[in-house]
């Protein structure tokens, strides 16, 4: 009986760790797909008791009511308009600095220590709880600055606390940008701001709507730092400017299921299809807006 050839161990050993690879990757999609599977059941039953409890609620005058103790007249219409009024404010505050500050720490400042604790601060604020936030907005902004609870403190606060995802992710947005695009720039005679302005930040704009997509998502469903800024759940007037009080949807809604009365988890039901409505209204608006720059870059 004759040994086996080094060669043919050689193949034996390879198919042998071509089966443990094959079955060790079978094993991690499996895992991996029930964990998505695991996740997509629990939103859609999640979707469907809301959507079962809120939509016999969800009428045109629950939009355009005010709150009530009874529940077949309450509706959200200060809450609808003061989620709007916050959203708004803080877009317009942190999306100018947020990617004002990306284009300065990744095109302008220099590569030093400084820009190195700048950068991990930045991180590191992505981090923080949110009712950090809320507390640090009611210290400064509601109390010292003598805002009260106003618009303008919460959509502050809600700027603050949204301002690392917007930084962070046109940072990746602009560093995803080829070095060659720049050094063509420079090389037809550009200056560095006109490099900037005309060929980083075009390209960069479809990942850094995707960073506001998500930091304007996360602002509106936020409801911790407004507890501690508003706290009103019973307001029948609507805001008309940025120094009014107000109240938004997450603590309207957090107030209907914490009261006693049944038809009241039906109400929050339908605050929450409101909700869910606005949220993906403004996220189908920045993603056509995306979608559109992606094209023209590709053009």
């Amino acid at each position: 009986m004759s040994a086996q050839s080094p060669g043919g161990s050689i193949r034996t050993e390879r198919s042998a760790r071509a089966r443990y690879r094959a079955i060790r990757g079978g094993v991690f999609y499996a895992l991996f797909l029930g964990s998505i599977l695991v996740g997509i059941a629990g939103l859609l039953a999640l979707l469907i008791d809301v959507f079962m409890d809120g939509l016999p609620w969800l009428n045109w005058s629950f939009i355009t009511s005010y709150p009530s103790r009874h529940a077949n007249q309450s509706g959200i219409l200060a809450a609808l308009v003061g989620s709007m009024w916050v959203v708004g404010l803080t877009a317009a505050f942190s999306i100018p600095v947020g990617l004002a500050t990306a284009v300065y720490l990744e095109e302008f400042a220099a590569r030093n220590w400084l820009q190195r604790v700048i950068q991990v601060n930045i991180a590191n604020l992505a981090g923080v709880p949110s009712i950090i936030y809320g507390l640090l907005g009611l210290a400064v902004f509601v109390q010292l600055l003598s805002m009260g609870r106003s618009v303008l403190a919460g959509a502050l606060t809600m700027s603050l606390l949204v301002l690392p995802i917007v930084i962070i992710a046109s940072q990746e947005a602009i560093r995803a940008v080829p070095g060659s695009y720049r050094h063509a720039a420079y090389a037809l005679g550009a200056t560095r701001w006109q490099v900037v302005k005309g060929v980083v930040l075009p390209q960069a704009i479809p990942g850094v709507m995707s960073g506001i997509i998500l930091a304007l998502s996360r602002a509106i469903g936020e409801s911790a730092p407004m507890i501690a800024i508003s706290a009103l759940v019973f307001l029948t007037f609507v805001p008309n400017s940025p120094g009014d009080k107000f109240t938004v949807l997450p603590i309207q809604i957090f107030n209907w299921i914490s009261l006693p009365q049944a038809d009241f988890k039906g109400v929050a039901s339908a605050g929450i299809i409101v909700l869910l409505a606005v949220l993906l209204t403004m996220n189908a608006g920045a993603i056509w807006i995306r979608n559109k720059y992606q094209k023209r870059r590709n053009e």
